[in-house]
C-alpha cells in the first residue's frame, strides 16, 4: 500500500514512525531502517526518510557527521533508489550546507542511473535557489566537461536561480552559446526561456543575448523566450504582446 493509499491520520502515524526508526538508526550507528525507507518503492514513503534525515541533520549537532558519513556509505549501494535518496537527503542539506553535498554530486552526475542523474539536477536546482554562490561554482567546472550529459545537468541545475537572478546564470550560460550537442544546445534555450518572465528579468536576458556571438542560438532563445510568455502568460510580468514589442524595441538584430 502506498504511502497516498493511506488515510490523512495514518500518513501521519507513518512519518512519525519513519522519523523515529531513521533517527534511532543514528543513534545505533546503524543503516537498517535507513536502508529500508531509501529502497522503498513509493516515492512518497522515500521523500518522507530524506526529509527525516535531514531535519535530524539540522536539529541535532551531535549526528551531523554521522549523517554524512552514512549518506556516503550509502552512495555505494547498488539499489538506485537508494542512490537517488541519498541525492535527495543532500539537496535538503545542501540548502544550508552545500560543501557537504557536492563531494557526492560529483560521483552522482556520472551515475550509471538516470533517476540518480536527475535527482542531482533537481537538487542543485533547490540548493541553488537557496544557496547559491557554492552551486554555481560548483556548475561552472562542469560546463565544459567532455561529457554532454554532465554539461546538461550543469545548465539544468542553475536554472531556478537564473529565475530571480538571471545576472548569476547569464555568464554561465554565454560559456555554451557554440554548444554542438543537441540536447546540451536545447537545454540552454530552454533556460534561457524559463529565466525570462518574471518581473525585471526580461530585460536583463535580452541585454545579455544583444552581446552573444552565435546569432543562430540567439534567434532559438527569443522564440523559446516568447513561448515561454505564453505558456506562463498567467505568471508573467509582461504579457506575449507585451513581450513580443519590447524584443522587437530593444533587440537590434
Amino acid at each position: 500500500m502506498g504511502f497516498y493509499d493511506l488515510s490523512e491520520l495514518e500518513r501521519e502515524k507513518l512519518v512519525k514512525k519513519v522519523e523515529q526508526e531513521i533517527h534511532e538508526d543514528l543513534l545505533k550507528n546503524s543503516q537498517k531502517n535507513v536502508i529500508k525507507y531509501f529502497s522503498n518503492e513509493d516515492t512518497y514513503i522515500r521523500k518522507t526518510a530524506y526529509f527525516a534525515i535531514s531535519r535530524v541533520y539540522f536539529s541535532e549537532s551531535t549526528l551531523t557527521s554521522q549523517i554524512i558519513t552514512t549518506l556516503t556509505e550509502l552512495f555505494q549501494n547498488r539499489n538506485e533508489a537508494v542512490r537517488q535518496t541519498v541525492v535527495n537527503a543532500l539537496g535538503e542539506i545542501g540548502k544550508k550546507d552545500a560543501q557537504k553535498a557536492l563531494p557526492i554530486y560529483e560521483k552522482a552526475m556520472i551515475d550509471e542511473a538516470h533517476e540518480v542523474r536527475n535527482a542531482v539536477i533537481g537538487s542543485l536546482k533547490k540548493m541553488g535557489e537557496k544557496n547559491p554562490q557554492p552551486v554555481l561554482e560548483f556548475s561552472k567546472k562542469f560546463l565544459q566537461n567532455p561529457d554532454p550529459e554532465i554539461r546538461r545537468q550543469a545548465v539544468h541545475g542553475i536554472e531556478l536561480r537564473g529565475r530571480t537572478h538571471p545576472e548569476d546564470i547569464l555568464p554561465l550560460l554565454e560559456q555554451l552559446q557554440h554548444e554542438q550537442n543537441k540536447r546540451v544546445r536545447e537545454t540552454v534555450i530552454h533556460v534561457l526561456g524559463q529565466i525570462s518572465y518574471k518581473k525585471g528579468c526580461l530585460e536583463r536576458v535580452i541585454a545579455a543575448l544583444k552581446t552573444w556571438k552565435n546569432k543562430g542560438l540567439v534567434n532559438s532563445a527569443l522564440a523559446e523566450i516568447l513561448e515561454t510568455h505564453k505558456s506562463y502568460e498567467k505568471f508573467s510580468t509582461k504579457s506575449l504582446k507585451e513581450a513580443e514589442e519590447y524584443i522587437k524595441k530593444n533587440f537590434n538584430h
